[in-house]
């Protein structure tokens, strides 16, 4: 399984994310979508995911947003 990686500056940190490319799509489509910057988009995702991890939290997001277009 290949593992696509970014990185993004979050709140003034550093911070890399390595997720399936599927996923990758999905999201990149969304933030297109709400015409955001995909830095911004991310930084929206980690200011709502708590306690989750940030990988898990795109995953989940590109999730409920594939299926809402389905």
């Amino acid at each position: 399984m290949m593992l696509r990686k970014r990185s993004f500056s979050l709140s003034g940190h550093k911070t890399s994310v390595a997720l399936e490319p599927e996923f990758w799509a999905v999201l990149e489509a969304e933030a297109t979508r709400e015409n955001l910057s995909m830095a911004a988009f991310v930084a929206q995702i980690d200011a709502k995911r708590g306690p989750r991890p940030l990988a898990s939290a795109m995953r989940l997001h590109a999730l409920a947003a594939n299926a809402r277009r389905a």
